[in-house]
């Protein structure tokens, strides 16, 4: 692997956490899907500060029923080279650093899947050095200890799709009234627009926007080969 500067710096970064963070014991994932995540009790907290009931829907469905243009949509709109990295992309992780240091701000960007499942899973939304080392860390684990079949299952199952809305069958159920394994190309990629921030996408007045991403996102996956002609909308 290249080592660029932003690689050097993450190694360096994730040299000195090693010793002094607590990482999750991932290999249970390997075989046991979790009860709950660390993104989901922080949404009910919200919630609840705000004297609003939380409801959570979650409805777990093994990756082979799972509609393969709804896989390959999130790929294509979250981590271009899932299936090529090791848990975290280094170019990408470069370009981001450099837009931060152009704009002299704390954003990062360029979570791979496998990232933003640690996050999802283990850790706060919160924007410092010492939890972005610690998602490298969890992400290298989970590459070594699960696989890419498994960190996208379990990826697809516990994203956040809306408010209390997480995994795709239920994301699929309450936006187009299927099961997952039904989805079309373009309500699997009116999906993968809304995982940046579903909060804010899913609203109606958003929808313009979230149709433009779509699109988008239909456009590339014909670009990688990953819809036939047969299978293109006719705006596409």
């Amino acid at each position: 692997m290249r080592m660029t500067i932003g690689a050097c710096f993450a190694g360096a970064m994730i040299g000195v956490a090693a010793y002094v963070l607590w990482l999750p014991d991932v290999a249970g994932l390997k075989r046991r899907n979790p009860a709950e995540t660390s993104l989901m009790r922080l949404r009910e907290l919200e919630l609840k500060k705000l004297r609003r009931k939380p409801v959570r829907i979650q409805l777990w469905i093994p990756f082979e029923r799972i509609s393969p243009h709804l896989k390959n949509a999130v790929i294509v709109a979250e981590d271009g080279r899932f299936w090529e990295h090791q848990g975290i992309d280094w170019d990408e992780f470069e370009a981001a650093m450099r837009r931060n240091w152009e704009k002299r701000r704390l954003f990062y960007g360029a979570s791979t899947i496998t990232q933003q499942l640690a996050k999802n899973l283990y850790l706060s939304p919160s924007k410092n050095p010492v939890r972005k080392a610690k998602e490298f860390m969890i992400a290298r684990e989970m590459e070594e200890r699960l696989g890419k079949r498994r960190i996208l299952e379990l990826y697809l199952n516990v994203a956040e799709w809306g408010q209390g809305i997480y995994g795709a069958q239920a994301a699929s159920l309450h936006y187009f009234g299927k099961p997952a394994s039904d989805l079309s190309p373009q309500e699997a990629a009116t999906l993968a627009a809304l995982l940046p921030s579903p909060a804010r996408y899913s609203k109606a007045r958003n929808a313009r926007y979230v149709a433009r991403m779509a699109q988008t996102i239909l456009i590339r996956m014909r670009a990688r080969g990953f819809l036939p002609p047969e299978e293109l909308p006719a705006s596409v």
